[in-house]
């Protein structure tokens, strides 16, 4: 038997670092808005004639073989490790492959936890109903990286398309946002600009100053709350100029976070951007390199793309991903 699964990246458009638990508590109205991508992150499970578990990523070049018991103290292949325990997986292989670069800030590995907690799950033939699978991969990611993980990344992954995490006190709520994927993919621009980043890193320290009362970081995450809320509602009425400014104002409110969030070479790269005619940019995740979008005119997307490559950035081609999580059995 063989288990495959996939599960799609993410560009974050705004409201990001917001949704890590509790901070979204402190400011009414929270949501984030996100669109799933076509870089997926891939597992596979096939069986083993024994009770050893092997893990295999290929993006790291990294392998184990391990008894049951000792899944939990792996410091190799963590997040593999940990997934396998916690489902009760016995005699399989699991691989595990990524698209999108390392470090990217497009929620790879959130992609990659989710492909592996579906595989997982229909391996061991357990039903487990959506938010409670999402559940599964938020706590064990948070003790692999040992910091408070967000809320949103997972969603795009396990469900696609393009919605608002609205983050209430509970269950946050998925909203699908009426937004043609195909619009939104022709004023968008994706690259890698070639130094990976550590969210972990950034968001621990915003989210240790938010809980310590720095009225600073407080204000600023009141700021990002506020324009994805004016984004969402112009995306959805198709106003792509009001799109383009709240996202302006989300990177400006971003930057103030902390001095990590952005880098000389990221501010060069989306100055040339603009000057070839992007009408606004951000870096994707919690900043300090990965990827960075810049939203453009579809006329103006080649130029921007060009700029950006002859810079040293690595253009990534993408779809906006409608379907999410997918799992076959073969």
């Amino acid at each position: 038997m063989r288990i495959s699964a996939s599960a799609p990246t993410r560009i974050d458009l705004a409201g990001g670092t917001i949704d890590i638990w509790p901070l979204y508590l402190f400011h009414p109205g929270a949501q984030t808005l996100n669109a799933a991508i076509s870089l997926r992150a891939h597992a596979w499970i096939e069986e083993r004639p024994d009770e050893r578990v092997e893990l295999v990523s290929e993006d790291i070049d990294k392998q184990e073989n391990l008894s049951f018991d000792q899944l939990p103290d792996d410091q190799t292949l963590p997040l593999l490790a940990k997934l396998a325990h916690r489902f009760g997986a016995r005699g399989i292989r699991l691989t595990t492959r990524g698209q999108s670069p390392a470090g990217a800030g497009i929620a790879g590995s959130s992609a990659l936890n989710v492909a592996v907690c579906g595989a997982l799950a229909a391996y061991t033939r357990q039903t487990i109903e959506g938010e409670a699978l999402l559940d599964i991969a938020k706590d064990v990611e948070a003790q692999v990286i040992q910091v408070p993980t967000g809320l949103q990344d997972y969603r795009p992954a396990f469900y696609g398309g393009i919605a608002a995490i609205e983050l209430h006190p509970g269950q946050p709520l998925r909203v699908p946002l009426d937004v043609d994927p195909r619009e939104l993919e022709r004023r968008i621009v994706l690259c890698y600009t070639g130094e990976p980043r550590n969210s972990g890193t950034n968001n621990w320290d915003i989210t240790k100053r938010h809980i310590d009362g720095d009225q600073h970081v407080f204000d600023c995450f009141e700021r990002i709350r506020d324009t994805a809320a004016a984004m969402r509602e112009a995306l959805t009425r198709g106003d792509w100029d009001a799109t383009a400014a709240s996202l302006t104002t989300e990177w400006e409110n971003r930057k103030r976070l902390a001095p990590g969030v952005t880098t000389p070479a990221i501010d060069s790269l989306i100055a040339r951007a603009m000057a070839s005619g992007a009408k606004a940019a951000k870096v994707c995740g919690a900043g300090g390199g990965g990827c960075l979008f810049c939203i453009v005119a579809p006329d103006d997307a080649a130029a921007v793309r060009e700029t950006l490559a002859d810079a040293g950035a690595r253009i990534l081609d993408f779809r906006v991903e409608t379907t999410g999580l997918n799992v076959t059995r073969e």
